[in-house]
Protein backbone atom coordinates (compact mmCIF):
# COMPACT_ATOMS: atom_id res chain seq x y z
CA UNK A 1 0.00 0.00 0.00
CA UNK A 2 1.97 3.01 -1.30
CA UNK A 3 0.08 6.15 -0.24
CA UNK A 4 0.65 9.72 0.99
CA UNK A 5 3.41 11.98 0.77
CA UNK A 6 7.08 12.02 -0.32
CA UNK A 7 10.32 11.94 1.67
CA UNK A 8 12.69 14.91 1.52
CA UNK A 9 15.64 13.31 -0.27
CA UNK A 10 18.84 15.36 2.29
CA UNK A 11 22.54 14.92 0.88
CA UNK A 12 23.85 11.08 0.84
CA UNK A 13 21.34 8.94 2.12
CA UNK A 14 19.46 6.57 0.87
CA UNK A 15 16.58 7.75 -0.94
CA UNK A 16 12.96 6.86 0.21
CA UNK A 17 10.67 7.25 -2.30
CA UNK A 18 6.79 7.77 -1.05
CA UNK A 19 5.95 7.10 2.35
CA UNK A 20 4.15 3.60 3.18
CA UNK A 21 3.04 1.69 5.88
CA UNK A 22 5.99 -0.25 6.48
CA UNK A 23 7.92 3.09 6.79
CA UNK A 24 5.82 4.46 8.81
CA UNK A 25 5.20 0.93 11.29
CA UNK A 26 8.72 0.99 11.54
CA UNK A 27 9.03 4.77 12.50
CA UNK A 28 6.31 4.37 15.05
CA UNK A 29 8.17 1.07 16.38
CA UNK A 30 11.65 3.05 16.97
CA UNK A 31 10.17 6.23 18.58
CA UNK A 32 7.57 4.49 20.72
CA UNK A 33 8.77 2.06 22.64
CA UNK A 34 13.05 0.52 22.43
CA UNK A 35 11.68 -2.64 24.48
CA UNK A 36 8.96 -3.46 21.86
CA UNK A 37 5.60 -2.50 20.84
CA UNK A 38 4.31 -5.38 18.95
CA UNK A 39 4.78 -5.24 15.11
CA UNK A 40 1.06 -5.84 14.88
CA UNK A 41 0.57 -2.89 16.94
CA UNK A 42 2.63 -0.53 15.50
CA UNK A 43 1.22 -1.59 11.99
CA UNK A 44 -2.33 -1.07 12.83
CA UNK A 45 -1.57 2.34 14.31
CA UNK A 46 0.30 3.08 10.89
CA UNK A 47 -2.25 1.97 8.88
CA UNK A 48 -5.04 4.22 10.79
CA UNK A 49 -3.10 7.48 10.75
CA UNK A 50 -2.46 6.25 7.02
CA UNK A 51 -6.19 6.13 6.38
CA UNK A 52 -6.40 9.54 7.28
CA UNK A 53 -4.07 11.62 5.32
CA UNK A 54 -4.83 9.76 2.60
CA UNK A 55 -2.95 11.14 -0.34
CA UNK A 56 -2.59 14.19 1.13
CA UNK A 57 -0.36 16.54 2.38
CA UNK A 58 -2.17 17.46 5.78
CA UNK A 59 -5.46 16.84 7.15
CA UNK A 60 -7.51 19.08 9.08
CA UNK A 61 -8.02 18.25 12.86
CA UNK A 62 -11.77 18.51 12.69
CA UNK A 63 -11.61 14.63 10.99
CA UNK A 64 -10.73 13.08 13.98
CA UNK A 65 -12.50 11.60 17.13
CA UNK A 66 -10.72 12.44 20.50
CA UNK A 67 -9.04 8.86 20.54
CA UNK A 68 -7.61 9.52 17.45
CA UNK A 69 -6.17 13.02 18.67
CA UNK A 70 -4.76 10.95 21.45
CA UNK A 71 -3.14 8.70 19.03
CA UNK A 72 -2.22 11.90 16.68
CA UNK A 73 -1.09 13.80 20.04
CA UNK A 74 1.37 10.45 21.32
CA UNK A 75 2.82 10.28 17.79
CA UNK A 76 3.53 14.53 18.21
CA UNK A 77 5.45 13.76 20.88
CA UNK A 78 7.27 11.08 19.12
CA UNK A 79 8.11 13.81 16.83
CA UNK A 80 6.56 11.89 13.69
CA UNK A 81 3.57 13.98 13.35
CA UNK A 82 3.38 17.46 13.79
CA UNK A 83 0.22 20.66 13.95
CA UNK A 84 -0.21 23.47 12.30
CA UNK A 85 -2.71 26.55 12.09
CA UNK A 86 -4.27 28.65 9.68
CA UNK A 87 -6.36 31.67 11.03
CA UNK A 88 -8.86 33.88 8.89
CA UNK A 89 -11.28 36.52 9.37
CA UNK A 90 -14.81 35.73 8.87
CA UNK A 91 -17.10 38.07 7.29
CA UNK A 92 -18.89 39.13 10.45
CA UNK A 93 -15.09 39.95 11.80
CA UNK A 94 -14.32 37.05 13.58
CA UNK A 95 -11.44 35.25 13.90
CA UNK A 96 -11.62 31.42 12.74
CA UNK A 97 -8.75 29.58 12.94
CA UNK A 98 -8.39 26.16 11.79
CA UNK A 99 -5.65 23.41 12.82
CA UNK A 100 -3.86 20.82 10.45
CA UNK A 101 -1.99 17.89 10.97
CA UNK A 102 1.22 16.73 8.99
CA UNK A 103 4.02 14.32 8.57
CA UNK A 104 7.30 15.19 9.68
CA UNK A 105 9.51 13.92 7.04
CA UNK A 106 12.76 14.85 8.09
CA UNK A 107 12.55 12.91 11.27
CA UNK A 108 10.42 10.10 9.99
CA UNK A 109 13.30 9.72 7.43
CA UNK A 110 15.63 9.71 10.78
CA UNK A 111 13.37 6.98 13.06
CA UNK A 112 13.73 4.41 9.58
CA UNK A 113 17.27 4.57 9.17
CA UNK A 114 17.61 3.66 12.98
CA UNK A 115 19.66 7.09 13.57
CA UNK A 116 19.71 8.47 16.87
CA UNK A 117 20.11 12.07 15.81
CA UNK A 118 18.04 14.75 16.79
CA UNK A 119 14.89 13.61 19.25
CA UNK A 120 12.43 15.98 19.04
CA UNK A 121 13.07 19.70 19.06
CA UNK A 122 16.05 19.02 21.07
CA UNK A 123 13.61 17.47 23.95
CA UNK A 124 15.54 14.68 25.41
CA UNK A 125 18.37 15.41 23.81
CA UNK A 126 21.62 14.82 26.50
CA UNK A 127 24.10 17.65 26.49
CA UNK A 128 26.76 15.48 28.05
CA UNK A 129 26.85 13.46 24.47
CA UNK A 130 28.87 16.40 23.07
CA UNK A 131 31.62 16.31 25.76
CA UNK A 132 34.72 14.31 25.06
CA UNK A 133 35.05 11.63 27.16
CA UNK A 134 38.70 13.55 28.37
CA UNK A 135 37.13 16.48 29.71
CA UNK A 136 36.35 15.24 32.84
CA UNK A 137 39.94 13.94 33.26
CA UNK A 138 42.39 15.95 36.32
CA UNK A 139 45.93 16.51 35.56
Amino acid sequence: MNILTKLKKSDGESKLGTLTVEHLTKAIKNSIDKSGMPDEEARAMAQHVMNFFGYSERIIDNVLEPEDRDAFYMLEDAGILMTEREETTLYDGREWRIHYWMFRKERITELISGRKGASTDGINQNVYDEIPEDIWNRE
